[in-house]
């Protein structure tokens, strides 16, 4: 029997939830919130669904953490979501707070499950995340590149107008201003970004993809992005709960690769039933080489102030 928890029903929680029960690669999808109804009226919708699409799936919801033992995996999205004007790092003393009380809440239920964490400041929240379960690293994971990533994707699809199927894109270092999209890794239809986009258009469509959380909070007004977010996440649990080895950009934790040690960064990661099973080192340019790791030595920098604010 396999279970997965996903800790708040807002937009980014419940459309995970629903993306993870139409693909029917789990026996229980749990879904729990500290708004009363809401995960239970939610879960009761979606399971109503289940004849239309054709999917067995269990659907869960509650507000009793009892309700999600014995869980192989748990997404974290619960916290407070961005506003416009607010950058990540506003969130830090508040989502630490709620971060720190739901893994405590998790490990009491479900002390071997692994982790993935999506609540924004993704890096430093991701390394809370791994402190407070005492897990091993490889089992506790953020989600940042594969959205970030596939941000950049999209953008170069719509200005070479390729199918959008056909480019491959990656980012690495930090979810944030210290971001590292790859071009030297990107193309379009098997041939180089850099033979497709000049290198100013190319410098646009990073600083886009930087920019693209932000970018559709602005749209918004109230809420942040969870379309594109929760099919990240999804594809990371799917990838831990079937065992699948799958290679792809996530918050990993860092033990020499790059020559960066001792740090959750944007990576690329060999995702299955342990966790984050390897880290791969791929070859980038000097520039995209020296980013990343002062991407990590900025992230060290605002893990450093998780020890100033009472969490």
């Amino acid at each position: 029997m396999s279970k997965v928890t996903v800790v708040g029903a807002g937009k980014y929680g419940s459309t995970t939830v629903q993306r993870l029960a139409e693909w029917d690669i789990a026996d229980e999808v749990v879904m729990t919130d500290i708004v009363e109804g809401l995960p239970q009226g939610l879960a009761l919708d979606m399971n109503q669904s289940r004849p239309v699409l054709r999917y067995r799936t269990l659907v869960t919801g509650t507000n009793d953490y009892a309700d999600t033992a014995g869980s192989d995996v748990v997404v974290i999205t619960a916290g407070l979501p961005r506003k416009p004007g607010m950058s990540r790092m506003d969130l830090l003393e508040v989502n630490a707070k709620i971060v720190k009380d739901v893994t405590q809440k998790i490990m009491e239920h479900s002390p071997d499950a692994t982790l993935v964490v999506v609540t924004n400041p993704l890096d430093q929240m991701t390394t809370l995340a791994a402190e407070v379960s005492g897990l091993p690293k490889a089992k506790v994971m953020g989600q940042a590149g594969i959205l970030d990533s596939n941000r950049f994707v999209h953008f170069i699809s719509e200005a070479t107008g390729e199918d959008i199927l056909s480019i491959e894109a990656v980012t690495l270092g930090s979810h944030g201003e210290t971001m590292v999209p790859v071009p030297s890794l990107c193309n379009v239809g098997g041939r180089p970004l850099a033979d497709v986009l000049d290198a100013a258009k190319i410098d646009e469509l990073v600083d886009r993809t930087r920019k693209g959380g932000a970018e559709i909070v602005g749209l918004l007004k109230t809420g942040s992005a969870y379309y594109a977010p929760s099919a990240a996440a999804a594809a990371m649990v799917r990838a831990v709960l079937t065992d699948s080895n799958e290679e792809m950009p996530v918050c990993a934790w860092m033990t020499g690769q790059y020559g960066i040690n001792d740090v959750y960064l944007g990576v690329i990661g060999t995702l299955g039933a342990g966790g984050v099973t390897a880290v791969k080192e791929v070859e980038l340019t000097d520039g995209e080489t020296a980013a990343l790791r002062e991407a990590a030595v900025a992230v060290k920098a605002k893990v450093a102030d998780l020890e100033e604010i009472d969490y």
